[in-house]
């Protein structure tokens, strides 16, 4: 019989259960609308982030060489995080507490059997977004730290992920992300400033601001003599 390396299924309960039964009985408890709220962002703040990542590509058309750099390189290092999340979690196979939890009522319907729970990529991608662009747009970056954060705790919230599940994610996407985009920012920043000499790539790529000109300075005039005539 084939046993996975790590299992936490039930490690997972030991030190989680507790604080994932007082949240999501707290959430069972909040208006409709509140719960309603919860299922937007824990699902829509992944489509903002992407769309700022976006945002943040189409700005960097007319910007240097680094910034359109760290614009291409953002999702690039957000999908190597997410993977290296999803690894995780098929080596260790903790069971969402959905269902391994007994007689625990969730706003979200528990994902299918297979879908383990440490870490969470929602978690993980949230943070890594918003770590990308304190590196490449560092005063939006910093505001969507605490919106990251928020939507981890939404997992907790809906009812499909423990606690330490998105602590886990959030601080491997914070963390790593950074990392990755400064290791790559020089030979990208190269690469970009190559590839924006092909006219094809105008579109993608746009073209760095020329740099100003020396000021020219106003040539002086000639000093007028004025003659007196004798009183």
């Amino acid at each position: 019989m084939n046993t996975p390396l790590v299992h936490l299924a039930v490690a997972g309960p030991d030190y989680g259960v507790g604080v994932y039964r007082d949240v999501t009985e707290w959430a069972d408890s909040t208006p409709t609308w509140m719960q309603t709220l919860g299922e937007v962002v824990t699902e829509g703040g992944i489509v903002l982030f992407a769309a700022l990542l976006v945002l943040r590509w189409w700005l960097s058309r007319g910007r240097d060489d680094r910034s359109m750099a760290l614009a291409l390189l953002s999702p690039i290092a957000v999908a190597a995080v997410y993977l290296l999340s999803e690894v995780t979690k098929i080596w260790l196979h903790e069971e969402r507490p959905c269902r391994d939890v007994p007689g625990v009522r969730t706003i979200a319907e528990c994902p299918e059997p297979g879908d383990w729970s440490f870490p969470s990529n929602h978690s993980v991608i949230a943070a890594a977004c918003a770590a990308a662009l304190v590196v490449s747009w560092r005063l939006v970056g910093l505001l969507l730290l605490p919106v990251a954060a928020l939507v981890a705790f939404s997992r907790v919230y809906v009812g499909v992920h423990y606690l330490h599940d998105v602590a886990a994610g959030y601080l491997l996407g914070a963390l790593l992300t950074p990392l990755l985009l400064l290791a790559l920012m020089v030979p990208g920043t190269r690469a970009v400033t190559a590839l924006r000499q092909q006219k094809t790539l105008a579109l993608l790529l746009g073209s760095s601001p020329q740099p100003a000109g020396p000021a020219l300075r106003p040539v002086p005039s000639a000093p007028t003599y004025h003659r007196t005539g004798n009183q």
